[in-house]
């Protein structure tokens, strides 16, 4: 099934694409999925970090990334303990409320609160609520052949939701699209990298978290029309430092914060929506697809404080993208009660003292309103580099 839901994109400016891109991004009500289900078609909700969301596009679903919302959680606070982050909450809250009705919930071990997610959803909805297993020990010589098992398991309930059978081809096609998708990210973040006064990070930002509302052709042909506009951009470079922002990998940050650092310095790399463009590579599908994803998600994926690979040890992945980002100080954040996210904050900030990297510490969350006193704080910080 392909059905475009945000059409209104084409043929507008920059800034109106910019603008319009935002606004979906920022409704709680994801009228894109709205449509997509009024077209006749199911929709996959996942929880943040990764998701294999091309078995979802093969049976013809909508895979919705469930990455919060600026939503007070009336309903869903009453299924989570106060010591919760709140990205628990207002994805919830989003399905409770009928703001956006699912078929199917996916979630992942990646802490204790996401991994009990699963039976929480299964309680108010009766429609399947999975656990994807992914590996946690990802050096084990088994781990490929575990990660393809677990997901043709993920697969058979996909197909018993989307009443379809998925065939191989099925997941070529689907593998091509996303293959195409992952190499327009890297696109945009080369942009970022290279010349980052041509796009502000939360511009990056809403071009990127597009993806995650609507059907992944879609958002190929959104970048492959934006990027040239990008790149065309009359704007002079500025005078400011090059930072990489850490600690977005799971709840986001509100838009306005990223504005607010946005305006203090150049953001050349980061983690934001990590999943979004975990695989570094290319998926060669050959023989067969699901093993291929699963190698690809083994041996070719990126770094997080939820996976535990010590081929990857986090501090070195993190010095590595400042290496490649030439990038001159971090500012290394997280959300309150994220467990993975503080206690990688210790570790980063330890690495980063080794050669004396300059780094800003900070936290967040999804439904902060006022960064007057960040603003305040990243102004002296950037000054203090600088001035020194």
């Amino acid at each position: 099934m392909t059905v475009k839901v945000m059409e209104e994109w084409q043929g507008k400016s920059l800034d109106d694409i910019l603008w319009l891109c935002q606004e979906t991004v920022e409704d709680p009500e994801v009228m894109t999925v709205k449509r997509w289900r009024e077209a006749g078609g199911k929709v996959l909700g996942h929880f943040q970090v990764y998701f294999p969301e091309e078995i979802a596009h093969a049976a013809g679903m909508l895979p919705m990334k469930m990455f919060g919302a600026s939503v007070e959680p009336r309903i869903a606070d009453s299924r989570f303990g106060s010591y919760l982050c709140s990205i628990l909450k207002t994805c919830l809250e989003q399905a409770l409320s009928g703001r956006v009705e699912l078929d199917m919930f996916v979630t992942h071990p990646i802490c204790d609160a996401a991994r009990n997610l699963a039976p929480i959803w299964g309680r108010n909805f009766d429609y399947p609520c999975q656990i994807l297993y992914l590996p946690q020990n990802p050096n084990s010589s088994y781990s490929i052949q575990y990660l393809k098992e677990e997901y043709e398991r993920i697969q058979g309930v996909i197909e018993k939701v989307a009443n379809r059978k998925i065939s191989d081809e099925d997941l070529c096609n689907s593998i091509s699209v996303f293959n195409k998708n992952r190499s327009l990210i890297r696109k945009l973040y080369d942009i970022k990298r290279d010349k980052p006064w041509l796009i502000t990070i939360n511009e990056a930002y809403t071009l990127l978290a597009i993806g995650g509302l609507i059907p992944r052709e879609e958002h190929n042909e959104i970048l492959e029309e934006v990027l040239p506009m990008i790149e065309k951009r009359n704007i002079r470079k500025q005078d400011r430092i090059r930072v990489v922002f850490e600690g977005g990998f799971c709840e986001q940050p509100p838009l306005d914060m990223l504005r607010t650092v946005g305006r203090s310095c150049y953001v050349v790399d980061d983690d934001l929506l990590i999943g979004m463009r975990y695989l570094l590579e290319d998926v060669i599908p050959e023989d067969d697809p699901l093993k291929a994803m699963a190698e690809a998600y083994i041996n070719k994926s990126s770094y997080s404080p939820v996976q535990h690979d010590l081929r990857k040890p986090k501090e070195k992945m993190l010095r590595e993208r400042v290496i490649n980002a030439d990038a001159e100080a971090v500012i290394i954040t997280a959300a309150k009660m994220c467990e993975p996210g503080l206690e990688e904050q210790v570790t980063y900030t330890q690495e980063l003292d080794k050669d004396d990297t300059p780094y800003f510490v900070s936290e967040f969350e999804e439904n902060m309103t006022s960064f007057d006193h960040l603003e305040m704080q990243l102004e002296t910080f950037v000054e203090n580099l600088i001035f020194d």
